[in-house]
């Protein structure tokens, strides 16, 4: 073989090395995109009032619940309606721990055992049908993922930037364990022209942008509120552009 044989062969190798790199890294396309909109902790009135706006869109939202027994009797028969309308409510912990820094110090076990057991025992008691958890503070680990995927399908963390939506780690990626990032209106690097950017992104690559935020208000008073006219612009987007609402349960059924 001659040396301008061997330098094409090399050449064609590594092209072809190369496309089989990117291809690994590209995104998985959905033939329908859309949006799952997640919130976290006990905002339940608030959260029972959204529905009531947004509705007219048909929306589908993730209320994920901690804290279940500190909740009163009209708190949980507003959770029983929104699942009833369609909407899904799951897990967000029992006493809301920080998950690592728990099991670092007491183990996987008793992270269970005070933590999961009894949200899911108390939960399934008041008919709620959880097959989704969110991890408090959005903290996780492969470990505890691991624990937890035998007990749910789908565990949601957090992710935070504001780089390119194709560097972007808030969109659904095939795998059980996703991350969400925040609309409220204090999450790190929140922006309506942003949101905009990721919602771009998710249509023109039919993609599934997973989002989370907690109090939604019409006027924002505090941290961990997500305002109205935010949850207001991501459905009108969704349904102008026929996409799709998710809830966090679904995407277990797209692997």
């Amino acid at each position: 073989m001659n040396k301008r044989n061997f330098t094409f062969i090399l050449l064609c190798t590594f092209f072809i090395l190369l496309c089989k790199s990117v291809d690994t890294n590209a995104k998985t396309k959905y033939p329908n995109s859309g949006v799952v909109i997640t919130f976290d902790d006990t905002s339940v009135n608030e959260w029972f009032e959204a529905d009531k706006t947004l509705s007219q869109y048909s929306w589908k939202a993730t209320f994920c619940v901690s804290k279940i027994n500190t909740l009163s009797f009209s708190e949980i028969t507003k959770l029983l309606k929104l699942q009833k309308e369609g909407h899904e409510i799951a897990g967000h912990g029992f006493h809301h721990f920080d998950a690592p820094k728990f099991v670092s110090k007491n183990g996987i076990n008793k992270y269970i055992n005070q933590e999961i057991n009894p949200m899911l025992a108390l939960m399934n008691f008041y008919s709620f049908k959880v097959t989704s958890f969110a991890y408090p503070f959005g903290f996780r680990n492969a470990e505890i993922d691991a624990a937890l995927l035998k007990k749910f399908k789908i565990v949601r963390g957090t992710t935070y930037g504001a780089e390119d939506p194709f560097f972007q780690n808030c969109y659904y990626n095939n795998s059980k364990s996703v991350l969400a990032i925040g609309i409220d209106t204090d999450h790190p690097n929140f922006s309506i022209p942003y949101l905009l950017k990721l919602l771009e992104y998710t249509k023109r690559k039919h993609q599934i942008l997973i989002l989370f935020g907690h109090k939604p208000l019409q006027k924002i008073t505090a941290n961990y509120q997500t305002q109205i006219a935010t949850l207001q612009l991501i459905c009108n987007y969704v349904k102008q552009h026929h996409m799709t609402f998710y809830r966090l349960s679904d995407l277990d059924h797209l692997n």
